[in-house]
C-alpha cells in the first residue's frame, strides 16, 4: 500500500519537474507574489509496534499504574499491539495502522531577492490516515483506542534557492494543528466505558521540496513533510457497569480505571504533489 502511494506521488512529481524547456523558459517573472493552490499525496505512519495503553487505577491523573486481578496478577500480561485487535486474545493478532491519501488547499506569499526566495504558506485539508493501539487482558478481552484526522491545518515559513528563476528548491517548517476523532471498542461486556470523542492536537511540521514554474502564473512541485502532533487529551474510563468490586478495574477505586494511549505523539510522513497559481 505504501509503495503504491509513493509511486503515484513520485510519478506526479517527476512529471512536474521534467517539463519541456520551452515551458520553463516562459517562466521569467520569478517567485515573488501571492499564490493559491492545492496538493494531493500520501500520509505514511512510522512503525509503532511498541505502542501501548496506560492506566490510572486510583484516578489521580497519573497514568503509570498496573491493573491487577484480585490475586495480584497483572490483568494485562498478554500485552499490547500497535494496531486494531482482530480478536479477544493476543494470538488473534492485530491489523496494521492505515496509511492514507491526503488533500489540502493552500495560500502563500513569496519574495524573491536575487536567487533567494523567502515566504510564508498556510494550508487546510485532511489526511485519511488511521492509527490504533490495542491492549489484551487475561479475561480474555480486547481494548482498542483509535484516532483519525477530521481535518488538519498548518502555517509554515519557507526559504529556498532558484538557480534560474523558474525552478525553486526550498525548505519549510512551522506549526501544525489537527482536529482528532477518537473512538474506543472492546469485547468486555461487564464494565461500562465512556470517553469524549474529539480532541485538538498541536505540533510542528518540517520538510522541503522542489517547485517548477510552467509560465508566469502556474507552478507544480513535489514536497515532503514530517509532522509531529501532541495528542494526549483522549481518556476512556472503565466504570462499574455490572462488574463487582473484585473486578480488576474497580479494585483500587470503586469508580473504575482510566485509559490513555501511551504514545502521546501522532507522527506522520507526507509525500505530495503540489500545484499553485501565482497572481
Amino acid at each position: 500500500m505504501r509503495i503504491k502511494y509513493l509511486a503515484s506521488v513520485a510519478a506526479l512529481g517527476l512529471v512536474s519537474v521534467a517539463m519541456p524547456a520551452a515551458a520553463q523558459e516562459a517562466a521569467t517573472d520569478g517567485f515573488s507574489g501571492v499564490y493559491v493552490g492545492g496538493s494531493f499525496g500520501a500520509t505514511l505512519q512510522p512503525n509503532d509496534g511498541g505502542s501501548r495503553i496506560d492506566f490510572d487505577t486510583d484516578l489521580d491523573g497519573d497514568f503509570g499504574d498496573t491493573v491487577n486481578t484480585a490475586s495480584g496478577a497483572n490483568a494485562f500480561s498478554p500485552g499490547f499491539c500497535g494496531g486494531r485487535a482482530l480478536g479477544s486474545t493476543r494470538d488473534a493478532g492485530c491489523r496494521s495502522d492505515k496509511d492514507g491519501i491526503e488533500y489540502y488547499g493552500h495560500v502563500g506569499f513569496d519574495r524573491q531577492m536575487g536567487s533567494f526566495v523567502v515566504g510564508v504558506v498556510g494550508e487546510f485539508g485532511k489526511s485519511e490516515a488511521v492509527d490504533s493501539v490495542s491492549a489484551f487482558s487475561t479475561t480474555p478481552a480486547r481494548y482498542t483506542m483509535t484516532r483519525e484526522f477530521k481535518y488538519n491545518a498548518g502555517a509554515r515559513l519557507r526559504a529556498g534557492y532558484t538557480p534560474n528563476g523558474s525552478t525553486l528548491f526550498y525548505g519549510t517548517g512551522g506549526g501544525a494543528w489537527a482536529r482528532i476523532k477518537n473512538s474506543f471498542s472492546t469485547s468486555n461486556g461487564a464494565n461500562a466505558f465512556a470517553g469524549s470523542g474529539n480532541s485538538d492536537a498541536w505540533g510542528w511540521s518540517a520538510g522541503g521540496g522542489v517547485e517548477q514554474k510552467l509560465g508566469s502564473h502556474f507552478s507544480v512541485g513535489l514536497q515532503y513533510l514530517y509532522t509531529s502532533l501532541k495528542d494526549d487529551d483522549y481518556v476512556v474510563r472503565a466504570g462499574p457497569g455490572t462488574a463487582p468490586l473484585t473486578n480488576p478495574f474497580r479494585l483500587v477505586n470503586a469508580d473504575g480505571t482510566d485509559f490513555q494511549r501511551g504514545d502521546d505523539k501522532f507522527n506522520t510522513h507526507s509525500v505530495r504533489a503540489t500545484a499553485s497559481f501565482r497572481f
